[in-house]
This record gives C-alpha cells, sequence and structure tokens, in this order.
C-alpha cells in the first residue's frame, strides 16, 4: 500500500473556486484557507446537492486502500459509495456506467494510469471530477493531473477530515490542493513559468545587454562583444534600467544575477 506522504496532515487547504459569476466573493475561513462560495454546485446551481447524497467511486490498485477509505466514505452522512475499481480502465467503465459525483483516483494504476484514466473520463464523463488521493507528490504528477481535468489533488496520508473537504469541494465545483501540493501550486504560479524567459518585458536585445552587464562587462566591452555602437549599447541599458524599475547598475545587476543571468 502507499505509505503516508508527510507534511499533508494538517486541516490548511487551498481552494480555487471555478464559478463565473463576478459576484461570487472570496472568503477566508482558517479551517479550510481560501474558499469560493459554498453554496454553487458543479452544475451552478446552488440547489443541486439540497436533496440528494453525493454519489462516489474510489479507484485504487489495492484492495485495502479501497476497503479503508471505502468504509471511511459509507460512515459519512451524505456521502453514498457506488462502486470501486481497481484498474485505470474499470475507472473509465465506472465513470460511464454509475455518473458518481466524484471519483477519487490514485495515480499509479494497472492497466490505465492514473492520469490518462483521468484524461479520458474528462472526454466521456465530463461532469464526473476526479480527486486525485495519491503518494506523488512531484511537480510532473501534481501539474500533468489538474492539464488531464482533475479537480484537485491531495496526498494520502492526510488526515481523514481533509479528504472528505476535498471531496465535497471537488463536488461543489471548485478546484483544491491538499496543504503539501498548495504550497507547491502556489510557488509555480507565483514563480517565473519554465518555458518563459527572465524579464519577458525586455527585448531580446535587451536581454542579451543585461546578461553581459551582469557578467561584469562595461559598456565598451559589451558594445566590442556585440559589434554595437557604444551610443547603441547606452540606449539600451537606459530602456532597461527603465523597464526593470532599477537606478544603478549594481541594482540591475543584482536582479540579472537573481533570474540567472551572468552566468555565461
Amino acid at each position: 500500500m502507499n505509505g503516508p506522504a508527510a507534511g499533508d496532515g494538517t486541516s490548511a487547504d487551498l481552494r480555487i473556486g471555478t464559478s463565473a459569476d463576478p459576484r461570487i466573493g472570496v472568503s477566508v475561513d482558517p479551517q479550510i484557507g481560501v474558499s469560493a462560495d459554498p453554496r454553487i454546485g458543479a452544475s451552478g446551481d446552488p440547489r443541486r446537492r439540497a436533496s440528494a447524497d453525493l454519489r462516489i467511486v474510489v479507484a485504487d490498485d489495492h484492495g485495502i486502500v479501497r476497503e479503508g477509505l471505502g468504509a471511511l466514505l459509507s460512515a459519512h452522512a451524505g456521502f453514498d459509495l457506488v462502486g470501486t475499481a481497481a484498474t485505470g480502465a474499470e475507472a473509465v467503465r465506472s465513470a460511464v456506467t454509475l455518473r458518481p459525483d466524484v471519483l477519487v483516483m490514485d495515480i499509479q494504476m494497472p492497466d490505465l494510469g492514473g492520469i490518462e484514466a483521468t484524461r479520458e473520463i474528462a472526454k466521456v464523463a465530463p461532469e464526473v471530477a476526479v480527486l486525485m488521493l495519491t503518494m506523488f507528490d512531484d511537480d510532473e504528477s501534481v501539474f500533468a493531473a489538474m492539464r488531464a481535468g482533475a479537480r484537485g489533488y491531495v496526498l494520502k496520508g492526510a488526515a481523514p477530515d481533509n479528504v472528505i473537504r476535498a471531496i465535497t469541494a471537488v463536488a461543489a465545483g471548485e478546484a483544491i490542493f491538499g496543504p503539501g501540493v498548495a504550497r507547491r501550486a502556489l510557488a509555480y504560479l507565483s514563480g517565473p513559468r519554465p518555458d518563459q524567459p527572465a524579464f519577458p518585458e525586455l527585448t531580446p536585445r535587451e536581454r542579451e545587454v543585461l546578461d553581459l552587464i551582469a557578467t561584469g562587462l562595461g559598456n565598451a566591452a559589451i558594445a566590442h562583444r556585440l559589434s554595437l555602437a557604444p551610443a547603441t549599447v547606452g540606449n539600451h541599458i537606459t530602456n532597461i534600467f527603465a523597464k526593470l524599475q532599477v537606478a544603478t547598475r549594481p541594482e540591475a545587476i543584482i536582479r540579472a544575477r537573481s533570474a540567472g543571468l551572468g552566468d555565461s
């Protein structure tokens, strides 16, 4: 059985509401984290969950996990465990035939991996909310699952209450990450994109000049290196300082080196 993942047993998590209604505010709950209006269901209708239990399918390749999680969910008021799946292909079939509100999915599944199964479910049963519950917390797994269509990602080892909250959240149309994954997601979203160059506001030539400034070259040496007139280099530097909002060369060097420039 997949072991518990460290750092995912706290009660804080990150919720991102998906309602398109601009009137829906964002509130902070010390027990939950950042959450959109919880009254809005996956269909946008606040009455959708008023009269029926949440239908849930658990997909995991380990029988003891399916049984343990199934027992936890079956004992919770408002949840109805309608099926289990031991492979990715079974998970897809369950999504189509049982039409659960939430399908709890592990990443490492035989036959068809959890991410591939999630991608298929998003095509054939898009109304089924997939919640990843797994031991894998690397960036590649987390964001691959999100791109495949998973609405949540919680690590195994999370407190039972966190799992229950996550299921309720994705059924209500929110995206939710467990605590450890939330920190990783926020770092990813607030940092530079891997395919985006440092200082995208600069032109390629300005970045080239800044890179040489960061190596410690003066204007004349930069002009010689790039076969430019010294006055042209001076104009580039003026533009660089304005765009980076720095006043001195040392400030520009610090900004450039912190972004990984100046190593050449």
